[in-house]
Formats: C-alpha cells, structure tokens, sequence
C-alpha cells in the first residue's frame, strides 16, 4: 500500500499544529510532514513535539536546511527521535534556500558539496560509525554518538530539484523528497537521475531508495480557483499536469499518476490559503486513502 501523508504547512502558526496531530491520529493518517521554512517553524522541535502527541502516525521534516546545523547536533538530534520514537521519525535534508541562507550568514559557495558531506557523514554516525573526516565545510575529529538509533529507522532523505542534486541524493542518501513543482514526468526523470547516483556510487544493489513527493492540493467549492493562484504565485503554471483540485477520487487519480511514475510514497500539500487545515488531514485520510492502493 502506497503510504499516504498530509503537510501541515509553517504558514500556520505553530500552536495550531496540536490540533492537526490530534486530527492525524484519530483519523488515521500514515504521515504527517513539517517544514521547516526561513524563518518560521524550527524543525526538529516540532517534529519531536508532533512525534510526542501522537502514537501512531509517522512523521517527517522536510527539510532541514544543512548550512544551519553543525552535522554532530544534527546526529544528536536525529539520533534522539528514533531512540525515542522508534520507526516514526523521518528526517530529509537539503542545501536550503539560498537567499535564506545568506540572511543568516550561512550561504557556502558550494552548496553541493556541502550537502555531500553533510549527508555522508550524517548517515555514518547515525549507522553508529566513529568518524574522522576533514572535508571542505565538515569537518570532525574522532566522533561517534553515545546514543545511536538501535532500532528501526527511515534512513536520511534528501531534498533534491535538479539534475546534480538528483544524481548526489541517489549517491549520499538514503532516499529522495521531491517537491510540489514535480509533476509525473518529472518523478521519472527523478528516478532516472537517482539511479545514476546510485550506480555511479556502486550503491544501485543497496537496497531501495525511496522516493517522497509532494503533490498540491485543493479540494472544496473553489479549489480550482485556489490551486490556479498558488501556481501562479509560485511561477509554475508553465508546468503541465501539476497539482490537482477536486474531490477525493481526482486527488487519488492523480496520487495513482505519480506512483505509476516511480512514486513510492505521496504526501498531500494543501495551498497556503487553505481554509480548514484539520479538515484537510481529516479529507487525506478518511476520504482519498481508501481510494489508494
């Protein structure tokens, strides 16, 4: 069965997001996913609060912008959810934006390749691993974590939109988080890329890479007209096939389209606009799951 997600998106402020995990929970979500956007919502604290006020639902951040963290307190960190909440966490990262990036005093010259060792390393300590490494932006000396993960866990995503980064995540990480401005054809040119990373990598027999993409959404009276706006807010009216507006058998015909394409997991985007968060996971999972395979 193809896991199903809902985001709550950080336009909303962060008090409103116990009410959407209770709404998660009670109607059976498989995922809820955080941002965590320039500058509002932190990402792990609210992941861990989310993790904590429910039992059940899987939830991700997507994604943690690399340049902001050291990678040993990202470890620290991620290590600690999946001790804590074991199975539950999931963690994707990207170079982030880099306009953000640069507000902050954070912006690298090489994006890539920060994001490179970033997840290199990252991905050792969390498998427990004691690591030296002496790279362009990382750098540790004789680390390994007291605590690391000792059950199971979802690996480390990346967030990736172009050729290079496509073929690094299928290279360094774990799996792919591709964005809302990915329509169908562009899941499998994502694939594609990934799996030249992989092989590039000698990693195409690892195992499987799993690949998370977002899908926007509107559904009620004037979804249409919501979903046209956020495209063309966003600039990506030039984009055929994206998003979907409608009930919950046009938002499962077009979660069907993206897994056809090499989708292995889809996770509803609301627009910014949308009126009714707690309704919006409520509409994800009691409605459009049923309808997924």
């Amino acid at each position: 069965m193809t896991p199903l997600g809902a985001v709550f998106r950080p336009q909303l402020a962060p008090e409103r997001l116990r009410a959407v995990c209770d709404v998660a929970e009670g109607a059976g979500l498989d995922e809820l996913w955080l941002w965590e956007d320039c500058f509002r919502e932190g990402g792990i604290s609210t992941v861990a609060a989310a993790l904590a006020w429910t039992e059940r639902v899987r939830v991700g951040v997507g994604l943690l912008p690399v340049p902001l963290r050291n990678v040993a307190v990202a470890a620290m960190e991620a290590a600690s959810l999946h001790r804590m909440f074991p199975g539950r966490a999931i963690l994707a990262v990207g170079h982030g934006v880099q306009d953000w990036m640069g507000q902050v005093g954070a912006r690298v010259e090489s994006p890539l390749t920060l994001l490179r060792e970033h997840l290199l390393a990252l991905r050792s300590l969390l498998g427990g691993e004691r690591v030296t490494v002496d790279g362009r932006y990382v750098k540790l000396d004789d680390v390994a974590l007291d605590w690391p993960p000792t059950g199971p866990q979802s690996g480390v995503l990346a967030g990736a939109t172009g050729p290079r980064s496509l073929r690094l995540s299928g290279e360094a990480a774990d799996g792919t988080l591709l964005t809302a401005a990915t329509n169908a054809d562009g899941v499998r040119r994502a694939r594609h890329l990934v799996e030249e990373g992989r092989a590039a990598a000698g990693r195409d027999a690892a195992g499987p890479h799993p690949l998370v993409v977002y899908l926007l959404t509107a559904t009620g009276p004037d979804a249409d007209a919501r979903l046209h706006a956020e495209l063309v807010a966003e600039g990506l009216t030039s984009v055929p096939d994206l998003g979907v507006a409608g009930d919950a058998k046009a938002v499962a015909e077009a979660v069907e389209r993206l897994v056809e394409a090499g989708a292995d997991s889809v996770v509803l985007q609301p627009t910014a606009d949308e009126p009714d968060p707690e309704g919006f996971v409520r509409f994800t999972a009691e409605e459009v799951r049923p309808l997924v395979p």
